[in-house]
C-alpha cells in the first residue's frame, strides 16, 4: 500500500485510555490537510476533524480515505495463491447494514450481475478473486433493501491487490472509494520480450544470408576478373542441350505465396491450440467479436479454396478425366473425415471411441466436407481454359461471369443459412436469435444458445457434439453448441468459395501481377465494407454480429477481406519480388496434415508440453506455447529437407 507521511501536527487530540494512537492524512480535492486520530481496538472509521466546519464541505470533497491499522475486523487473504490474469478485491464496509457486490464482464452482452461477496457491517471486510481478462462493472447494492450505493467499471490488472471502501457520507448517501494495497505484475512484459526476440532471430534470419550471398558474389566476381571466360565448343553444346532437357521437362512453378500463407495460418493455429501464453486475445472470443484464435480457421478455408482450383486446372490440363478426379476427391474427403472422427475425437475417458464421448462435428471434417463441395463445383462447371476474347463490357469481370453455374450454388446456400438464421422458429427462443443464451439479453433466453443453428446440431447430433463452448464460462450456458456444426459449414464453404476466386483471379491474370494485385485489392474493399456495414462496426450492435461460433456473414465477409489482403501481400513480397522465400512458414505449409494432425495428437505430451510449475504469470505458459509451436517448425524442415510430404 502506498503511505502518505503526514508531519503536521494536530490542532486537538483526544485522550484515550491505554492504547496506541495512529494518526492519518486525508488529503480532500479543496488541498485541504486535516490531521486525524482513531484507536486501534475501535477498528478503522471515519471520524469528524475539529477544523472541519460544516458536514457540507464533506459532501463536496468526496475525501480518499488512506487508513492505515494494525487490526480491522475479518480475514484478508495476503493473495499469495493468485494465478495468472487475476486480481484479489477487498471490500471493506464501514456501514451498519450488510451489503451485497456483484459483477458483470463488458465483453458480457446483456449480462445479468452475478454474485461476487457479502460483506457483514460494521467494519468487517469480505475478499474475491476476480478475472483480469475484460474490463468488469462491479456495484455494491443493500443487502436488506433495494439500493445501489456505487457501481463503476474497471479492468484491473494482474496479480494487483485493491481495497474498495464502503462508507457514509450523509443519512442519505454512500460511497466508495479504491485504494491499491498491492501493484499488479505487467502481463504484458513476456509478450513483449518474446516479440523482441523473435524480430531479433527474424532478422539474423535475413542478415546472414545476404552477407553470405555478398560474400559468395564477391568470391564469383573476383574469380570471372582473374580467369577470364573459358568456353569451348564442347560446353556450349553441352550446355545448349542441358537447356533443351530442362525446358522440355521444366514442372510448372508452384505458387510459393500460397504454400506460405497456408503455413502461416497453420503455425498460428499451432500456437493458440497450445494456449496462446494463456492470454485471452490468442484464444477464442466468448462469442462475438474477433480475436487472434479466430482468424486462422477461415484462413486455412480460403487457401483451401485456392489451391482447389490451381490444382484442379493443373490437372485438367494434363489429362485427368473427370471420373478420376471425382475418385480422388471421394477418398481424399472419406480419409479427412475418418481421421477427424476416430483420431483427433478420442480420450481415454470413456474408452476407446466411446459412443457416449463422440464428436460428431470437427474441425478435420468441416475442412473434408468443404473440400468436396468446392472440388465438385470446380470438377463439374470449372472451365479448362479461360478465352481471351476481345474486348466486351463485361471483360472486367469475366473470370466472375464464365462461372455463373457456381456462382448461383453459393449465392443459394447463402440464401439457405439467412433463411433458416432469421426465419426459422426454435422453440421457446426468438426468431432469428443470435446470442450466446445463459445469463445474456438480460437472462431471457438461457436455453438459446446459437439460435437456430444450435437448434439443429442439438436435434441432428444430441449429445455428440463440442460440450464447452467458448461461451459457456462467461455466459454461464448449459447447452451444448458446436462451432463446427450445420450451418456454419455453409458458410465455409461461401468463404472457400472466396479463396476460389483468388485461384482463378491467378490463373486468368497469370504473367500480369498488377492485374492480380488489383483484383485482390478490389476483393478485399468489397469484403471490408460489407462487413462493416454488416457489423456496424461494432462488436454486439451490428445487423450481423462478426461471430466465430456462428460463422455469421459478416465475419466470413471480414475473413474474406483479411485473405485476400494477406495473399496479396504475400504473393508481392514472395513470388514477385523474391524479398522473402517464406520461410519458416513455407515448411509447415508443404505438409499441412502431418503437421495438424500431429500436433492434435502428441501437443499435450513431451517434449511438446509439461506440467506448469509457475502459474502466476504467463512466463511459462507462454514459452510452453512458442516452444511446441518451434518444435513442429522445426519438424516440417526436418521433413521438407528429407523430401517427405505426406498427401493424400
Amino acid at each position: 500500500m502506498t503511505m502518505i507521511t503526514c508531519d503536521l501536527k494536530c490542532k486537538h487530540k483526544t485522550a484515550h485510555e491505554k492504547g496506541t494512537n495512529n494518526y492519518v492524512c486525508i488529503l480532500p480535492f479543496d488541498h485541504r490537510l486535516y490531521c486525524e486520530s482513531y484507536k486501534d481496538e475501535q477498528q478503522t472509521r471515519l471520524v469528524t476533524a475539529r477544523n472541519m466546519e460544516s458536514r457540507t464541505l464533506l459532501h463536496a470533497s468526496l475525501t480518499l480515505l488512506i487508513l492505515f491499522t494494525s487490526g480491522i475486523g475479518g480475514h484478508i487473504e495476503n493473495g499469495s495463491h493468485l494465478k495468472m490474469d487475476q486480481a484479489l478485491l477487498i471490500f471493506h464496509n464501514q456501514l451498519t447494514e450488510e451489503v451485497h457486490a456483484s459483477y458483470t464482464s463488458d465483453y458480457c452482452y446483456k449480462c445479468l450481475y452475478q454474485h461476487l461477496v457479502t460483506v457483514k457491517p460494521n467494519n468487517n471486510n469480505a475478499s474475491a478473486i476476480i478475472s483480469t481478462k475484460f474490463t468488469l462493472t462491479v456495484q455494491v447494492e443493500s443487502q436488506t433493501r433495494n439500493a445501489t450505493f456505487c457501481r463503476w467499471s474497471q479492468t484491473y490488472e494482474e496479480g494487483g491487490h485493491y481495497s474498495i471502501w464502503i462508507y457514509t457520507l450523509d443519512a442519505n448517501n454512500r460511497s466508495c472509494t479504491h485504494i491499491v494495497d498491492r501493484r499488479p505484475n505487467n502481463a504484458y512484459l513476456p509478450i513483449l520480450v518474446a516479440a523482441l526476440l523473435l524480430a531479433v532471430i527474424a532478422l539474423l534470419f535475413v542478415v546472414i544470408p545476404y552477407i553470405c550471398r555478398r560474400r559468395c558474389t564477391s568470391k564469383f566476381i573476383k574469380t570471372i576478373c582473374c580467369q577470364g571466360p573459358q568456353h569451348s565448343e564442347e560446353n556450349e553444346e553441352s550446355h545448349a542441350s542441358e537447356t533443351a532437357h530442362g525446358a522440355v521437362k521444366a514442372k510448372p512453378t508452384r505458387l510459393l505465396s500460397l504454400d506460405t500463407f497456408r503455413g502461416f495460418s497453420l503455425t498460428v493455429m499451432v500456437f493458440v491450440n497450445y494456449g496462446g501464453g494463456g492470454y485471452w486475445f490468442f484464444q477464442h472470443a466468448p462469442w462475438n467479436g474477433l480475436t487472434v484464435a479466430d482468424l486462422v480457421m477461415p484462413w486455412f478455408v480460403f487457401v483451401i479454396g485456392t489451391s482447389v482450383v490451381l490444382a484442379f486446372s493443373s490437372m485438367q490440363r494434363r489429362g485427368v478425366s473427370r471420373l478420376q478426379l471425382l475418385r480422388k476427391i471421394t477418398w481424399r474427403t472419406v480419409v479427412l473425415l475418418l481421421l477427424g472422427f476416430c483420431f483427433l475425437n478420442y480420450s481415454p475417458k470413456d474408452g476407446p471411441l466411446s459412443w457416449s464421448w463422440l464428436r460428431i462435428p470437427g474441425v478435420l471434417q468441416r475442412l473434408g466436407f468443404t473440400y468436396f463441395v468446392l472440388s465438385l463445383l470446380q470438377t463439374f462447371w470449372g472451365q479448362k481454359e479461360i478465352p481471351l476474347t476481345a474486348y466486351n463490357w463485361w471483360n472486367p469481370v469475366q473470370d466472375i461471369l464464365l462461372y455463373w453455374p457456381q456462382w448461383l450454388i453459393i449465392i443459394l446456400l447463402e440464401t439457405l443459412w439467412l433463411c433458416l438464421t432469421f426465419l426459422m422458429p426454435v422453440p421457446n427462443c426468438p426468431t432469428g436469435y443470435l446470442g450466446a443464451g445463459g445469463i445474456g439479453d438480460n437472462g431471457l433466453y438461457p436455453n438459446c444458445t446459437g439460435g437456430a443453428a444450435g437448434y439443429i446440431d442439438r436435434w441432428m447430433f444430441g449429445d455428440n457434439m463440442y460440450r464447452y463452448p467458448t461461451c459457456k464460462e462467461m455466459y454461464r450456458t448449459t447447452q451444448p453448441f458446436d462451432p463446427e456444426g450445420v450451418l456454419s459449414t455453409i458458410n465455409s464453404i461461401v468463404i472457400g468459395f472466396l479463396g476460389m476466386q483468388a485461384g482463378k483471379i491467378i490463373i486468368f491474370y497469370k504473367k500480369m501481377n498488377i492485374h492480380i494485385l488489383c483484383r485482390f485489392l478490389v476483393w478485399t474493399l468489397i469484403l471490408g465494407i460489407s462487413a462493416a456495414i454488416l457489423s456496424k462496426c461494432t462488436r454486439d450492435g451490428g445487423f450481423i454480429p462478426v461471430n466465430k461460433n456462428l460463422w455469421s456473414l459478416s465475419y466470413i465477409m471480414c475473413m474474406g477481406c483479411l485473405s485476400f489482403l494477406l495473399l496479396g501481400g504475400m504473393f508481392f513480397v514472395v513470388d514477385i519480388k523474391g524479398w522473402w522465400g517464406g520461410q519458416p512458414f513455407i515448411y509447415p505449409g508443404m505438409n499441412s496434415i502431418f503437421v495438424y494432425v500431429g500436433h492434435s495428437l502428441l501437443g499435450f505430451y513431451f517434449p511438446f508440453s509439461w506440467e506448469m510449475r509457475f502459474q502466476q504469470s504467463h512466463w511459462e505458459w507462454l514459452f510452453q506455447s512458442l516452444w511446441g509451436t518451434a518444435l513442429w517448425l522445426l519438424i516440417a524442415y526436418l521433413l521438407y529437407r528429407k523430401k517427405f510430404f505426406l498427401k493424400i
